[in-house]
């Protein structure tokens, strides 16, 4: 069966050398659409939650360190999905994980909905938390595989988009449910992220394996390759005895995970609120409108970003977007300073704050966000890229629940002006660790961008650019799968 599989995807339009470009990128661009539209899941969860967290609060009448357990404990949760999907994407294929990633989150949509309690609440966290790991694992593996090297950028970035698009999602939702009764309003906003999960699962049946997925498990002639490595193989390759270039991918993968997080995007996200009200918003209408203004802001200037990622590079985009996240982080640090000291209503200040908050989202969004995935998804070996993007993904959702569970806790303690000071500084060293460790990727084949690392330097000699690598066999065993025209792999495969 996969052997067919796979000579059928030989043949198909992405693969074939005389294709025009146009219908393979539409091809390209359907697929990664329907697999990224996962990232909807958990980006509604995070919009939704900020606001459903100031009524559950109300009518469970529960302290705020129980509201920050409840907003974060579900990025603890999905690296436990991570990890399983990592292991299942190897074993049933992506399709299928990313059909049981909607089902697993549309029954925690459905326990979240009809909680009766904060202990129901919580074990349908823990469900939609799974199903949540699942997505945020699939979606950049599936489409970086699938993606032409010419538009990779922009369609591993898709299931940014989406994410934004499910946080504006969730922020419309808390401001259409608001009006419902207390009891009401809350359970409705949270059980309505059930509808997505079905349309997911039911489109993502049209989709196909991917084809990396699909020679790599193929044990016939179809095509002559090196068996790729499983289980402890694997992790003894990525994390006993790892190569100088894998040790530096490794190295990246972390950091750039760590750092799009540890910045404090999910504090504001989540906690959109609770800072406008900070600045000098007391009205929940108010301030549930101010969120929808940062959905709106986030999904505008992510969009903007897919269209730089293939023309300006990872690189540049990654390092301008960080220099407007320090920026943006000292000015709101400062407005929030002087609201917080003065006496009287200081409506330059309140400006001042609601206009660095957007800021700082389109800054996000314009490189870190999107590019996070993009990169990390895109710099390792086929052989180690489920288990390595799992571990970053484990990473980001570990950093996002620890800044989302003490976010309340750290602004009492040094007050939300200085928290953000505090994430201003985490940005500074973010923008050295990108410039020194992080080559760009830009133009290369996956298969190509092993070469640019090993080194720990942001410049790769000219040897890793591909020089000698567009043959019908390369010298590590690497088989690639026809070319565009122009001597260039459309595909290769380890």
């Amino acid at each position: 069966m996969a052997e067919a599989e796979v000579a059928a995807a030989l043949t198909n339009n992405e693969f074939e050398p005389h294709q025009k470009k146009p219908s393979r990128n539409k091809y390209a661009l359907a697929c990664a659409m329907l697999a990224s539209m996962t990232s909807i899941l958990l980006g509604y969860d995070i919009g939704v939650m900020s606001g459903a967290a100031m009524y559950i609060k109300r009518d469970l009448r529960i302290s705020d360190v129980k509201i920050e357990i409840l907003a974060g404990i579900i990025n603890l949760y999905s690296p436990i999905g991570s990890y399983i999907a990592g292991r299942t994407s190897d074993w049933i294929g992506r399709r299928y994980t990313i059909i049981l990633a909607a089902v697993i989150f549309f029954v925690g949509a459905i326990l979240m909905g009809f909680s009766p309690n904060y202990a129901f609440l919580m074990f349908g966290r823990f469900v939609a938390g799974i199903g949540i790991g699942f997505a945020f694992l699939i979606a950049p593996v599936y489409t970086s595989e699938i993606s032409p090297t010419s538009s990779r950028g922009f369609l591993s970035s898709l299931p940014e988009v989406f994410l934004n698009g499910g946080i504006l999602l969730g922020y419309i939702s808390n401001y259409a449910f608001s009006k419902l009764s207390l009891r009401m309003g809350w359970r409705l906003m949270l059980g309505v992220g059930a509808i997505p999960s079905m349309f997911l699962a039911v489109a993502v049946l049209a989709m196909p394996e991917s084809p990396r997925w699909l020679v790599s498990e193929c044990n016939d002639d179809v095509v002559p390759i090196t068996k790729k490595k499983q289980g402890k193989g694997v992790w003894k390759e990525l994390l006993l005895y790892p190569t100088p270039a894998v040790r530096h991918i490794f190295i990246a993968s972390l950091g750039i995970h760590f750092f799009a997080q540890a910045t404090g995007i999910d504090a504001v996200v989540l906690y959109s609120p609770r800072i406008f009200e900070k600045a000098g918003i007391k009205s929940d209408n108010k301030k549930l409108l101010a969120t929808v203004a940062v959905g709106f802001v986030k999904t505008v200037f992510i969009l903007v970003a897919t269209f730089f990622l293939d023309r300006v590079g990872r690189r540049k985009l990654l390092l301008s977007s960080v220099s407007g996240l320090i920026i943006s982080l000292l000015t709101l640090a400062v407005s929030l300073t002087v609201v917080n000291r003065s006496k009287t209503t200081l409506n330059w200040a309140i400006g001042l704050s609601i206009a660095s908050v957007l800021s700082y989202v389109g800054s996000f969004s314009i490189g870190s966000g999107p590019i996070t995935w993009v990169y990390s998804s895109e710099i390792f070996p086929l052989r180690l890229r489920a288990q390595g993007v799992a571990i970053g993904a484990v990473v980001n959702r570990v950093t996002s629940g620890v800044i989302s569970m003490t976010f309340l806790s750290l602004t009492k303690a040094i007050t939300t002006g200085g928290a953000f000071f505090l994430f201003a500084g985490i940005a500074a060293a973010a923008w050295v660790f990108h410039y020194t460790l992080l080559p760009e990727t830009r133009g290369k084949t996956l298969e190509e961008i092993e070469g640019s690392f090993g080194n720990f330097c942001r410049k790769s000699k000219n040897s890793a650019n591909g020089e000698g690598l567009n043959r019908n066999s390369t010298g590590n065993g690497q088989i690639q799968l026809g070319t565009n025209g122009q001597n260039q792999p459309l595909a290769s495969v380890d």
